[in-house]
């Protein structure tokens, strides 16, 4: 049931980034007023967490190294990547410049980690 949960509130903090996005770049476009367009909002969270679970674990492990020279913004890069890919796939949301996909990603993260704060985890039962 939790899982369900922070999955649905992933989906909010994509509407809420691509809303906030969208306001100031014009190529940050996001569907969500139908039934079929929110299935697909849930389908492209889930892809966006198996490409960061999966290449993106890898791209940042390989790397390290600059990650560590540049402070984190190498991180940041790929995390817009997968961000910007998702995009591309047509699943309710389509991104179409890295800069947006760099905001993006961050309002995402930022919305997501906010939101993923409000449901308590098994541990702290």
């Amino acid at each position: 049931m939790r899982f369900l949960l922070k999955w649905a509130l992933m989906v909010v903090a994509l509407i809420l980034s691509g809303v906030i996005t969208s306001i100031i770049f014009r190529d940050f476009r996001i569907k969500f007023s139908t039934g079929a367009e929110l299935v697909q909002l849930f389908i492209a969270v889930a892809a966006i967490a198996v490409l960061n679970a999966t290449i993106g674990k890898i791209l940042k492990l390989l790397t390290l190294p600059f990650n560590c020279l540049t402070f984190g913004l190498v991180g940041l890069c790929i995390n817009a990547a997968i961000f910007l890919f998702a995009g591309s796939l047509g699943l309710g949301f389509q991104i179409d410049s890295f800069i947006t996909a760099l905001v993006g990603s961050a309002v995402y993260s930022a919305i997501g980690s906010a939101l993923s704060n409000l449901v308590a985890d098994d541990k702290n039962k």
